[in-house]
């Protein structure tokens, strides 16, 4: 039913929010779910399609639709954001960004970042609340007494804690506790996964406070539940809100009834940040999810980390594998080594053997051998594989693997096993085929940092371009999101422990929804710098801060090999350090985002019932195409449809919020068969002077074959203010 009117003192419900409510609980008893008063107004209920038709034609609603149900998008990776982004920026910046990683600076403590996830594990190391002040006073939140959860599991750390669709804020799968570290974690020295990966976990802003909202149940989050964790958190008082988790479909987003679209706007609204994760159906075209432009949309990437299990063979050849496991194999190469088909079951396919599939292995040939599998079937997973050869007999397997699989660690747990890729895996077969009595062994997991190139955009990673339209960049930015090190549940149900060990309270996953808390921890921090930066101010720090470069200098690429694109990593890869102290900033209002659903079809009575923040004399303008999209005043610029000698021009508007005199000079990265110009090409800003535009105007002189990629960059002698600009044919 759009924005609340007016919150009142006594939280009193809008007139026709409370008519439609009442007649509906007079007609069918236990039929309301959730109402939702703060900052918007609307209910849940259980219907039939009759009732809903019915209320969908009553005055003052906006949408009705059925509830839907959303899925989850699932320690160095800190150290080596902070140490990459140190070589790219002024030694002033430097200063200032080491400041800011300590856990007491200034302000950062007083700044709340709401989770929607799974729960979490309050006794978790990472949220223990050693040096921390007073609760800010401004907190409206409670912690939500439930199963196995009662109101001394918040401290000063973890404030607050809600849930829904459940029995308790406790988490039921891991995913909450973990993304929840990974944001706002207090240090935690010698934290790992039963010593893989050893260090200091912390969180991206470790001083801020953490409020969960427990929206989702295992892996299912439905979006009455969504909603209802964003009308408690606009009332609760959190300052960002981390969602990863989105709608796994590819379809044209409806943005009246997209939940987290709808909570999103009303949260940005009142002043709160909203980051979401992209989602994990890449590399294909189009498959970013969580579009709408006031989310701030987040891609993964790599790190510099690699967990290595080398294989050493008998001739004395070591090859290099991956993956985690605390097997126990002599570091001789003493086991027999053999292929899959070579071990088949009689009844089973040469194929399903090659990528040992369930029972398709023979436990008299495969006894205790190093098993080596060629995986080809999507409909399995490497779990399955392992549980094969070890069902078999088998002392250990090595998996033939993708390149692009390789960069994500598999776990084997305490069952011997690497990963290696096709190269690797003809030197192990040549060896096989060359000798009687193959034999090797799997030699312990090692940790190694330093690994290049990182970043590199990994496949699983959403693509845009964005399905809600061509003229809008998203993601906006990337961030890292494999093999995270991060806290987890102790329950053993959850945490299996190796036989002979307790579960370490720490565990590493790969995702989008690692991406979205790092990037959360980053915008905590921003607004404890900078109190009165805007969520789209905040947004624009990070994109015109981003790093485009890896750390061997060169282009960010892809994990299948090309360098990447603002398709794959919107701005680039996200800049903990540059981005506290932007320079300038574009500012993104309430005006803009109403500009962008009158270009999606939504008319003015729409509008202003989804919104009460819009200015009055707001209309939707007449003949509105796509390309009125392109001018919201967005951090990156992104045109469609370029015709051969017919130009285009956006107008952009940027915020001075460095030192008051200050000159900055555009410089146009080059674009094939595009000619560009910036008028003025010079920005001066003074006292008076806070805001200036500029246009930016695109001449294709013939047709444009594929899309095409630039930027533009303004520079002062102390700042360097960064926009990707995307040129698309269709």
């Amino acid at each position: 039913m759009g924005s609340a009117a007016a919150p009142s003192n006594n939280g009193a419900m809008r007139k026709d929010h409370a008519q439609l409510v009442t007649s509906l609980i007079k007609r069918k008893k236990n039929a309301l779910v959730y109402s939702y008063t703060n900052g918007f107004s609307g209910f849940s209920a259980r219907l039939t399609e009759e009732e809903a038709r019915s209320i969908a034609q009553e005055p003052g609603v906006v949408s009705v639709f059925p509830d839907p149900i959303l899925q989850l998008h699932t320690t160095r990776s800190w150290d080596f954001l902070h140490s990459f982004s140190d070589k790219k920026i002024s030694a002033t910046t430097i200063r200032l960004g080491l400041a800011r990683a300590q856990p007491s600076s200034s302000g950062e403590a007083d700044i709340i970042i709401g989770i929607m996830d799974t729960g979490i594990w309050p006794e978790s190391t990472s949220f223990n609340d050693n040096g921390m002040g007073p609760i800010p006073s401004r907190w409206k939140g409670k912690c939500e007494e439930g199963d196995h959860f009662n109101s001394s599991n918040c401290n000063r750390k973890l404030i607050g804690a809600r849930y829904y669709d459940s029995s308790s804020a406790r988490d039921d799968s891991g995913h909450g506790t973990h993304v929840s570290s990974t944001a706002a974690g207090s240090l935690v020295d010698d934290a790992s996964y039963y010593g893989v990966a050893n260090g200091t976990a912390k969180g991206g802003s470790p001083s801020s406070r953490i409020a969960m909202y427990k929206v989702c149940v295992s892996s299912e989050c439905s979006g009455s539940a969504m909603l209802k964790g964003f009308d408690d958190a606009i009332k609760d008082g959190v300052d960002v809100l981390s969602l990863s988790l989105g709608d796994p479909s590819r379809i044209k987003p409806d943005f009246t009834t997209d939940p987290i679209a709808l909570g999103a706007f009303h949260a940005v609204e009142k002043g709160i940040v909203v980051v979401c994760s992209a989602g994990n159906i890449g590399p294909a075209p189009s498959s970013v999810g969580n579009e709408a432009p006031w989310i701030f949309t987040v891609a993964a990437s790599t790190i510099d980390r690699d967990f290595q299990s080398q294989i050493l063979l008998g001739d004395k050849t070591v090859i290099k594998g991956g993956g985690i496991h605390f097997g126990n194999l002599t570091k001789t190469p003493v086991h027999p080594l053999v292929t899959a088909a070579s071990v088949k079951l009689d009844n089973a396919t040469g194929s399903d053997a090659r990528d040992c599939l369930p029972e398709s292995l023979d436990p008299l040939k495969a006894k205790g051998k190093i098993i080596l599998c060629e995986p080809h079937n999507p409909i399995y997973g490497n779990d399955n594989r392992q549980d094969e050869v070890e069902r078999a007999g088998g002392i250990g397997i090595i998996l033939i693997v993708t390149e692009d699989a390789r960069l994500t660690a598999s776990i084997f747990d305490n069952f011997p096993g690497t990963t290696i890729i096709k190269k690797e895996g003809n030197q192990i077969f040549n060896y096989i085929n060359s000798t009687r009595n193959p034999v090797a062994t799997i030699l312990p997991t090692v940790t190694i940092t330093g690994n290049k190139p990182a970043p590199v955009v990994i496949s699983f990673s959403a693509r845009g371009p964005s399905l809600a339209s061509t003229n809008l960049l998203k993601p906006d930015i990337c961030a890292p999101g494999v093999d995270i090190l991060a806290a987890w549940p102790t329950d053993p149900v959850l945490n299996r422990a190796i036989p002979g060990k307790n579960p370490p309270g720490y565990y590493i996953i790969s995702g989008t929804s690692m991406a979205c808390p790092h990037t959360s921890g980053i915008v905590a921090a921003i607004k404890a710098q900078n109190p009165k930066f805007s969520p789209s101010a905040i947004r624009s720090a990070i994109m015109t801060t981003a790093i485009q470069t890896n750390n061997q200098n060169a282009p960010i690429t892809t994990s299948s090999g090309p360098n990447a694109t603002p398709y794959d990593i919107g701005a680039g890869e996200a800049n903990p350090t540059a981005s506290i102290e932007p320079g300038l900033v574009y500012e993104t209002e309430t005006a803009d985002y109403a500009l962008f659903l009158c270009a999606k079809g939504y008319n003015t009575s729409q509008i202003k019932l989804i919104s009460k923040t819009i200015p009055k004399d707001f209309q939707c303008p007449g003949k509105l195409t796509e390309d009125a999209v392109s001018n919201i005043n967005y951090p990156s610029i992104a045109i469609s449809k370029l015709k051969g000698g017919e130009p285009k021009t956006v107008t952009r508007t940027a915020t001075n919020v460095g030192p008051e005199e200050s000159v900055y000079t555009a410089t146009i990265e080059e674009m094939t068969g595009i000619e560009a110009t910036v008028t003025p090409n010079k920005l001066v800003f003074t006292k008076e002077k806070k805001k200036l535009s500029y246009k930016v105007t695109f001449t294709a002189p013939s047709s444009l074959k594929n899309d095409t990629f630039g930027s533009i960059t303004w520079t002062s002698g102390k700042y360097r203010v960064r926009s990707p600009i995307v040129v698309s044919i269709e």
